[in-house]
């Protein structure tokens, strides 16, 4: 088994092994560590919760000299949370050394302050893609060209809000001598380019979790039916005794109306994504850490390494684009050997990603609350066709052709079929939108009672 000593690291870097009171590496840090100080270029797949920070932390420790006042390396994360929590790690670099100089740089802050605080600059910088770039190219403030390393941690999540011009921006201007590290849970395809731009023979490291499809997790299935996922939130609710329930939403405004449809029923929540105020955001860190509420709403980037403890619930509204995230989502509960419930509200439009997590081996099971009880429900494969496929099948089985030779008129008859089977598709859309409309205004008479019985 490797062991820090392996690495012969100098004495500062040791120090802050010590600090940290690591005994030995973890497996993302036993690959990562020497292929770093080799200075190879990385992609470091793995979820949080391995090491993954000090994987890059202690090789910067070994690699930056504090006698040479300049920017030595660069690490950028997609959010201001993220940042601050790789800042929170490395400070005790700095208590290893107090020679070293880690600024922080992000959103939220003074620019001016900020600007001011690297006057003198600082060793390494660690901050979000945009705020970075501001100093550097718009400002001439912070001189990252100096840089020989630059790390791009969560590099997926860096691809998916848009964040990843910022930091094409910032290391074209690095130099050819620029070591490279990203890191990330998936690799997208459309990050592919960006690392093969920058990147000379990169390393990839994967580290899998054991708990990937960890079998103490419960994966439940919950149909929405006609309802929205926020109002069959509010229906299942009363069925849960968590200790903390994080709620995952695919974007920033499905977040914050379930957050706001939470407190109109009176449930405490915390809200965490990238709409927020900074004020917002500094408050919901607080509430956070000094464990406030037992309810979570959050989005995948604003969730992603954010260590809560004792998660015993996780709810998805929907599934990810990306299938991978799910597998993410459900692994923040059942850890360190506990029990987990991934809760996973579906619609219609969400079926397709169900079958596929199936074929990938999560095993689900379909439940309903209904009086006050959870209820086994049958679990079917409603896998559907789509319209174009519906509509061959119909024709052939009217035109009984199957491998014959096409007959005389054929063509004619079946585009007459296809009009009826139009017109059939038309007729069932209009009803189903009427039995939709009916439905609505009969809640809305149901509504407008209770409301005058309420006056009276």
């Amino acid at each position: 088994m490797t062991q820090f000593n392996d690495f012969h690291l100098r004495e500062s870097a040791q120090k802050l092994i010590e600090l940290e009171g690591f005994t030995e590496p973890t497996a993302i840090q036993a690959a990562v560590i020497p292929a770093a100080l080799k200075g190879r270029d990385i992609i470091g797949i793995s979820e949080t919760g391995t090491g993954k920070t000090h994987a890059f932390l202690i090789p910067l420790m070994e690699k930056i000299k504090p006698e040479l006042p300049q920017v030595q390396a660069v690490i950028t994360a997609p959010t201001r949370e993220l940042a601050m929590q790789i800042y929170n790690r490395a400070k005790k670099m700095m208590q290893a050394d107090s020679r070293l100089r880690v600024r922080l740089i992000t959103g939220g802050l003074d620019r001016e302050k900020m600007a001011d605080s690297i006057k003198t600059q600082p060793h390494l910088v660690i901050g979000t893609p945009g705020r970075i770039k501001d100093l550097f190219i718009d400002q001439e403030v912070l001189r990252v060209d100096t840089a020989s390393i630059l790390i791009v941690d969560e590099a997926d999540m860096t691809l998916e809000f848009g964040f990843l011009e910022d930091i094409d921006a910032i290391a074209s201007r690095m130099g050819s001598h620029l070591q490279m590290m990203a890191f990330s849970a998936t690799i997208p395809q459309g990050l592919k380019p960006f690392l093969k731009k920058y990147m000379q023979a990169p390393q990839t490291i994967k580290i899998d979790q054991e708990t990937k499809m960890d079998p103490k997790i419960e994966h439940i299935l919950v149909p929405c039916k006609h309802r929205s996922y926020a109002e069959t939130l509010l229906q299942i609710l009363p069925g849960f005794m968590p200790y903390v329930c994080l709620i995952f939403a695919n974007t920033r405004e499905e977040a914050a109306a379930t957050a706001n449809a939470l407190r109109d029923a009176n449930v405490p929540v915390i809200e965490i994504h990238g709409g927020l105020q900074p004020r917002q955001r500094r408050q919901a860190m607080k509430q956070l850490e000094h464990a406030d509420h037992s309810y979570i709403v959050a989005t995948d980037i604003a969730a992603r390494g954010i260590d809560i403890d004792g998660i015993t619930h996780v709810v998805s509204l929907g599934f990810p684009n990306e299938l991978d995230f799910y597998i993410h989502r459900a692994g923040r509960t059942g850890r360190a050997g506990r029990e987990g419930t991934c809760f996973a509200l579906y619609q219609e439009q969400d079926e397709r990603a169900i079958r596929l997590l199936k074929e990938r081996g999560v095993h689900f099971e379909v439940r309903s609350f209904k009086n006050g009880q959870w209820q086994a429900q049958r679990q079917t494969d409603r896998r559907k066709m789509s319209p174009s496929q519906q509509r061959e099948k119909e024709i052939a089985r009217s035109l009984n052709r199957k491998k014959e030779k096409v007959k005389p008129g054929y063509k004619k008859k079946k585009a007459e079929l296809v009009k009826q089977i139009q017109r059939k598709e038309r007729r069932a859309m209009i009803q189903s939108e009427i039995r939709a409309q009916r439905k609505e205004r009969y809640k809305a008479q149901q509504r407008q009672k209770r409301e005058e019985g309420n006056d009276e």
